[in-house]
């Protein structure tokens, strides 16, 4: 019932109702940055899932895991996943009711959740139309400025290390607030931001075969004085970073001060949705450029 693509996959389960499926999963040596936690990193793996049920505007109703454990990790260490497995779970209103562990080579948490909903409940990325406002909710960039720092080992301001790294080791799903934009009938489609803010944007576009023009670029503050300190792009913090856990979502013409109230003023209005061209496209002080689509690939850099 959901074309491959749309992060989550759906099964009839009557006239009315279907059965909603997400799975992904966190491996060791690609998704869990230099000073995480087991616990952490457990935590993660269940948001990541959340994230994506966040944006089709569903709530998970229960979970289960299967884990891949080295054997050099410790007690403790299993102790950690265990209560970040929860943790996760107790945060997000779900239980995880059951799966498998078994020894292997990297570290592997595989987490699938399952949720029901109505038929017409879900928020894809195909809905968007032309004159549709493009919004986030949040700004972008701490995620790759954090990761930047703990990679290359740079030295900031403790002021500055704190949001960057919260960003990295406690990023939340928004779940909640895509309950309430699901709720309010003013979105007419969404994804969450885990790839980056650009390649988010090229899915939205792709799916809903239509254009995206950006007005604004929503950087962060920290990500801004980071940038300036080591002369990085704001723009490309922003863009290309991804593990970034906002929404992205298209609202229709008309309606946004509905999404807004729905939203509780946490929307930010980036850019409209365009026939004159398919892409993404940023316009800047009257001049319009082509966005790349490029994303995050764990930590070889960007795809």
């Amino acid at each position: 019932m959901v074309g491959f693509g749309d992060d989550i996959s759906a099964v009839r389960l009557s006239k009315r109702q279907i059965a909603v499926l997400k799975t992904d999963m966190l491996v060791g040596s690609t998704d869990i940055p230099p000073g995480m936690s087991m616990k952490q990193a457990a935590r993660k793996a269940v948001m990541a899932n959340v994230s994506d049920l966040a944006a089709k505007g569903i709530r998970p109703l229960a979970g289960i895991v299967a884990l891949g454990l080295p054997a050099y990790l410790t007690r403790r260490d299993v102790h950690g996943i265990a209560s970040g497995l929860a943790q996760a779970a107790k945060e997000y209103g779900f239980h995880l009711v059951g799966g498998d562990t078994n020894e292997s080579k990297d570290l592997t948490i595989s987490i699938a959740l399952f949720a029901i909903a109505n038929r017409g409940q879900l928020i894809l990325r195909s809905g968007a139309k032309v004159s549709d406002i493009v919004a986030v909710t949040g700004e972008f960039g701490d995620t790759a400025a954090g990761l930047k720092a703990l990679l290359e080992k740079k030295k900031h301001p403790t002021q500055l290390a704190r949001p960057l790294y919260q960003a990295v080791y406690n990023p939340r799903a928004q779940l909640d607030l895509g309950l309430r934009l699901a709720a309010s009938g003013a979105v007419t489609a969404s994804i969450d931001s885990s790839d980056g803010l650009a390649w988010s944007l090229h899915e939205l576009s792709e799916a809903s075969r239509v254009g995206i023009r950006l007005d604004i670029i929503p950087v962060s503050e920290a990500a801004k004085k980071f940038a300036e300190l080591y002369n990085y792009s704001t723009n490309d913090l922003a863009l290309y970073g991804g593990e970034e856990y906002h929404l992205v979502v298209t609202v229709r013409h008309g309606r946004f001060e509905v999404a807004q109230r729905a939203a509780r003023g946490k929307l930010k209005p980036v850019g409209v949705v365009t026939r004159e061209f398919r892409g993404v496209r940023s316009r800047q002080a009257g001049k319009e450029t082509i966005i790349a689509r490029k994303g995050w690939e764990h930590f070889k850099g960007q795809a």
